[in-house]
């Protein structure tokens, strides 16, 4: 009986054995058939494609989405695009997930990805109207358009263009922009946490202005209708402010 006993303990564990054996033989080849399906399947190498990390945060053209901290690409000036994420990628400007995604791009991917953008013709989007009063607004479009001579500040204007589309190769735009956003972006040039390659132009501009002053201009450039022309201005056609002189960065 002893002998009986074990020789079936033995045979209860064989068949045990085997159904394991089976069960990892029977994954194996299922996980290789759907890798095999999977390398079947593929993206299309394009660079609609390769954006699709942008588009996630900025919109499917670059367009801006409801996140105020999120701001328009679509259509702005190629120089000015590449230019930012060269920054991004070398830590000049401080945003860990831009930072993440771009660490490791050459030069070549960013300028396709500037390239990409630039050319993307999209509505402009509707933003909420600034909650400030009519003093507020009349000073800020003072700035934007006339700046204040008497403590050498350029209007807005001057460097971003005539309809503040911005100014080709590398100045942005302003319109179509939260005001959250344009404030905050105001603040850290003072402050030093954007930092452009060479150029200190739009620090030795916003060093000069108040809170109130930055709130205001923030609030008018927000309050603005889309542009009849969103294209920015061509290259040379503005002079810009003494203190923008510098084709370097901005």
């Amino acid at each position: 009986m002893k002998v009986d006993c074990d020789h079936s303990d033995f045979l209860r564990a064989a068949r045990h054995v085997a159904v394991l054996v089976a069960f990892a033989a029977f994954s194996l080849a299922a996980g290789s058939l759907h890798a095999q399906v999977q390398s079947t399947v593929t993206a299309p190498d394009s660079i609609a494609t390769r954006v699709q990390a942008c588009t996630a945060c900025h919109g499917e053209k670059g367009q801006g989405s409801g996140n105020n901290y999120f701001p328009r690409l679509a259509g702005k000036p190629a120089g000015y695009l590449f230019n930012q994420m060269v920054a991004f990628r070398d830590g000049r400007r401080k945003y860990p997930p831009m930072n993440y995604l771009l660490a490791y791009l050459p030069d070549t991917y960013l300028q396709e990805m500037a390239d990409y953008f630039a050319t993307q013709q999209v509505p402009f989007p509707v933003l909420p109207r600034p909650n400030v009063g009519p003093q507020v607004l009349a000073l800020g479009k003072q700035l934007a358009l006339q700046g204040d001579a008497a403590r050498h500040i350029p209007s807005c204007v001057a460097c971003h263009g005539p309809s503040l589309t911005g100014v080709s190769p590398d100045i942005p735009g302003l319109l179509g922009l939260d005001s959250k956003y344009i404030s905050a972006q105001l603040g850290a040039s003072r402050y030093g946490t954007r930092v452009a390659a060479t150029s200190t132009c739009m620090k030795k501009v916003v060093v000069r202005l108040s809170e109130a002053d930055i709130a205001a201009v923030s609030a008018w450039l927000s309050s603005l209708p889309a542009p009849a022309n969103p294209a920015p201005a061509q290259a040379g056609s503005v002079k810009l402010a003494l203190t923008c002189e510098s084709a370097e960065t901005r």
